[in-house]
C-alpha cells in the first residue's frame, strides 16, 4: 500500500512539473512544444543519471525519433529553469538527473565502469555543517563525489593484472614483468622495480600512461603498461 501511494505521489509531482514547464514554454514563445514536453515526460519517468546520448536512445525505443542535439538543448533548459541538475563527473559526458526540492544526496563514480551510486548518510552531512560552523562559513550548497571501482568492476579483476589496467587515483604495487630482461632492466632504472609502490595518475584516454613512484611522474606507453604486472596495496585491499 505505502509503494502505491508513493508512486501515486510521485507521479502528481511528475504531472505538476510537466505543467509549470507547458506554460513556461508558452512564455518563452517557444516552439515545438509538444516534443519538448515529451522530452521532459521521458525525463521524468527514469530516476536515472542521463547524458543527451542516453535520453536520445530512450525516446528511440519508445519510437520518437528526435535530433540529439534537440535533447541537449531541452535538458539544459530544465536544468535552466531549475527542474533539473548538470553533473559534471571527472572526465565523463555532461549527465543530468531530476532536482528534487529539500532533497540532497552525494554520488560514488566507478572510474571504471562509468557507473553512479546515489547516497545519503545524514551523519555526514551533520559533521559537514558542524565543520562550516565552526569555520564562520555559512553553507548554501554542497556536493560529494567518491571516485573508485564499484562492486561489478571489483569481481572482475584479478589479484595480479597488467597495470593498464588500474584505475587513476589506485596505488598499486608492481610483482613482476612480462617480457625480456634488458625491458625489466629499463623499467627498473626508471624507479619501477619488484615491489615498488606506484600510484596511478592517468590509464585511459589518448596518450601515454601516467604513474607516480615517490616524487617522479613517469609517462609509459600502452605497450610497455601490460608487461608490468601489479597487485593493489595493503592499504586499498578489502
Amino acid at each position: 500500500m505505502r509503494a502505491r501511494m508513493r508512486g501515486r505521489r510521485l507521479a502528481k509531482d511528475h504531472r505538476d512539473i510537466y505543467q509549470q514547464f507547458k506554460v513556461i514554454f508558452e512564455d518563452e514563445g517557444l516552439d515545438r512544444i509538444n516534443e519538448r514536453l515529451t522530452i521532459l515526460a521521458t525525463f521524468l519517468g527514469t530516476e536515472n543519471h542521463l547524458t543527451a546520448s542516453e535520453l536520445t536512445g530512450i525516446l528511440k525505443e519508445k519510437g520518437i525519433s528526435v535530433a540529439e542535439d534537440f535533447v541537449a538543448e531541452n535538458l539544459k533548459l530544465f536544468a535552466q529553469y531549475g527542474f533539473a541538475q548538470e553533473k559534471h563527473f571527472s572526465d565523463q559526458a555532461t549527465q543530468y538527473e531530476h532536482h528534487h526540492l529539500g532533497k540532497h544526496h552525494d554520488h560514488l563514480i566507478c572510474v571504471r565502469c562509468g557507473s553512479i551510486l546515489e547516497f545519503y548518510n545524514p551523519e555526514l552531512e551533520a559533521l559537514q555543517a558542524e565543520t562550516a560552523r565552526r569555520m564562520g562559513f555559512h553553507d548554501l550548497q554542497h556536493r560529494m563525489e567518491i571516485y573508485g571501482l564499484c562492486s561489478n568492476c571489483l569481481r572482475k579483476r584479478k589479484d595480479v593484472m597488467p597495470l593498464i589496467m588500474a584505475s587513476p587515483g589506485e596505488q598499486v604495487r608492481i610483482v613482476g614483468f612480462r617480457g625480456h630482461r634488458g625491458m625489466e632492466r629499463r623499467l627498473t632504472s626508471m624507479g619501477l622495480r619488484r615491489g615498488a609502490d606506484v600510484e596511478v595518475i592517468k590509464s585511459s584516454g589518448p596518450g601515454p600512461l601516467i604513474v607516480a613512484s615517490q616524487e617522479t611522474r613517469i609517462a609509459l606507453g600502452a605497450a610497455m603498461a601490460k608487461k608490468i604486472l601489479v597487485t593493489t596495496t595493503p592499504q586499498h585491499q578489502k
